[in-house]
């Protein structure tokens, strides 16, 4: 039975770094508040003129090298992104233009932070459906641009970065995706929202968020999607060898360990070093611990990840 495996992985952050004490002199905080409340240290912007598809090309490059592939052997090239080069076209085919893909197709996928796992569910249904062989898989952010710097409760919180994964065709259904869900409900569209775009005219909005309703439904949408798999796969939650949650809070991380009853050491985290990367979270952190070594062949993983929509969902892979 076909499915599909991860082969590479990849990531890129921008060299330029914004540390909490950085942002004490633009914006009235503090590094002891911004820790305390969100566990992060310091967020990477990308430069001037750095665009999203720089950073997805980077990213999906460095995954190509450790899958021991070129561009031309991909299919397809899915960027999940809430912040797009231009209105179109799509950022994907820059990217594809830009790494010398000459064939095949791009396209991207908006569902802000939960974007990596719905065009991960995308790609991995094109290569089951036979519809493609090798699928690149990028989250690439360029959060900096659709940020207020002068408020606090949303400055401190996002930086830039990208993620990605290279999926290939595979007999073997007992390693790589093992399955994806995914959720949606537009009723809460309002408490995490950029309120502009191009049918209302305005090009010119920033991010705008209701803290405390975003924490709630994070804590809550996150475990629940995450035992649903679970259930779903007839697994326990011992099963799991690791969570790994979009990485937008530690505290957040830290309240979904809880209601899944299971230890912060099988958490991956890595928010307190890019902050939140929407998008990107999610395969950048993914290819962090496995480059390190801390995530191992073999192993067991649930993502989920929690957006503005609201979106949701979970994905359970073995590397």
């Amino acid at each position: 039975m076909t499915s599909s495996k991860i082969i590479g992985f990849g990531s890129y952050l921008p060299d330029n770094i914004l540390t909490n004490n950085d942002l004490e002199k633009i914006v009235d905080t503090s590094d002891e508040w911004i820790q305390a409340r969100t566990g992060i240290k310091k967020r990477h912007i990308a430069g001037k003129n750095q665009l999203t598809s720089d950073l997805a090309t980077i990213a999906v490059k460095n995954a190509l090298k450790k899958a021991n592939i070129s561009a031309n052997n991909l299919d397809a090239i899915i960027i999940a992104t809430t912040t797009p080069d231009l209105v179109f076209p799509a950022t994907a085919v820059k990217v594809q233009n830009n790494i010398g893909m000459q064939s095949g197709f791009a396209f991207d996928v908006q569902a802000v932070c939960s974007g990596f796992l719905y065009a991960l569910q995308i790609a991995d249904s094109l290569i089951i459906s036979n519809k493609a062989n090798r699928v690149a898989v990028i989250g690439a952010e360029t959060m900096s641009r659709i940020i207020d710097w002068q408020d606090r409760s949303t400055c401190v919180l996002f930086g830039d970065g990208a993620g990605a994964v290279i999926l290939e065709k595979s007999e073997d259904k007992t390693n790589g995706i093992l399955d994806i869900e995914l959720f949606s409900d537009g009723k809460y569209q309002d408490i995490l929202i950029v309120n502009g775009g191009v049918s209302s005219g305005n090009l010119d909005k920033k991010i705008t968020m209701n803290g405390r309703e975003v924490f709630r439904y994070a804590v809550t949408k996150m475990p629940e999607s995450i035992e649903y798999i679970i259930t779903k796969n007839n697994l326990s939650i011992t099963d799991i060898d690791w969570i790994l949650l979009h990485q937008a809070n530690q505290r957040i991380i830290k309240s979904v360990m809880e209601r899944l009853n299971i230890s912060t050491e099988k958490a991956v985290s890595t928010v307190a070093n890019h902050a939140n990367t929407s998008a990107a979270s999610i395969p950048l952190a993914l290819d962090q611990y496995v480059s390190k070594g801390k995530i191992k062949s073999g192993e067991l993983i649930a993502l989920s990840a929690v957006g503005g929509g609201l979106t949701w969902g979970s994905a359970l892979i073995k590397i």
